[in-house]
């Protein structure tokens, strides 16, 4: 018997209905992936400065209930080693809330608006791309500023927690600037990856965020506009400088985050798809 027919002869017979069903529980090629996250790249560029800019500040004043409800926790539980392993979970809670509101995130930026950049490397494109960099970068500092302005000189918290703000904003900014920006890359990096699978994660979309975001938040990874709150705190009560604050936090953390979601995330996985 030919090997044509033999192997025809083990091949599973299927329905249409069947073969449908086969074809809606296969995964989703790369290219697939990679060509949603690069139309939601075009749409963002097309925004306007003060759509990104409102945003982007929604985006900074949200991220300053992760400060909040991780310190709610941390001040609530008994100082022991597992402590971290559930006060991080309150971490994850600005990025669920930017995330699943839409609001411009910078260190989302660094993928979706990075592919169209590569598909079509123009001198307009590149433009584009920093201007939209810009404009919410500095929107989601001015909401971290101002949030952080609240949590540091208000008494809308009780003083275990405010405490609480200070001993996390101190762990945020003490390795120094190199360990930052190294601890950056992962931070940006691994939002780089929540932004590449979120399209397809359907329903688990907020266990996605929550998980990916936990483990920045346990393994002590440095994004910057989450640890700029932190850091802003840290500064309006007078236990640091505004100087030490960017530059021992917010300047090494942003450059680590860009690294990490630009270099080893985007351009790899535009080449895995283009090659």
């Amino acid at each position: 018997m030919p090997e044509g027919s033999r192997m025809g002869e083990m091949e599973p017979q299927l329905t249409e209905a069947e073969q449908k069903e086969a074809e809606e529980r296969s995964s989703v090629t790369v290219h697939v992936v990679h060509e949603a996250v690069r139309r939601e790249g075009e749409e963002e560029l097309k925004r306007s400065n003060s759509a990104l800019g409102w945003s982007g500040l929604a985006a900074g004043l949200s991220m300053g209930f992760s400060l909040m409800t991780e310190a709610v926790l941390r001040a609530g539980l008994p100082a022991s080693p597992w402590r971290p392993l559930i006060t991080k979970l309150g971490y994850s809670a600005g990025f669920v809330l930017v995330i699943l509101g839409r609001q411009q995130l910078f260190t989302e930026n660094t993928l979706t608006p990075i592919l169209p950049l590569l598909h079509k490397t123009q001198g307009a494109t590149l433009r584009n791309v920093l201007r939209l960099w810009v404009a919410v970068f500095l929107a989601n500092m001015a909401g971290t500023l101002a949030v952080a302005w609240v949590l540091g000189n208000t008494g809308m918290f009780e003083p275990n927690v405010r405490a609480a703000f200070v001993d996390i904003a101190r762990e945020s900014i003490a390795p120094g600037f190199g360990m930052v920006l190294l601890r950056g890359v992962f931070a940006g990096w691994l939002i780089a990856m929540l932004v590449w699978v979120l399209p397809f994660a359907e329903t688990a979309r907020f266990f996605v965020i929550v998980f990916l975001t936990w483990i920045i938040g346990i393994a002590r990874f440095s994004h910057v506009v989450a640890g700029s709150v932190d850091v802003f705190v840290l500064a309006w009560s007078g236990q640091t400088s505004f100087a030490h604050a960017i530059g021992g936090f917010v300047l090494p953390a942003l450059i680590g985050n860009v690294l990490g979601g630009v270099s080893l995330v985007a351009a790899l996985n535009h080449a895995q798809v283009v090659s």
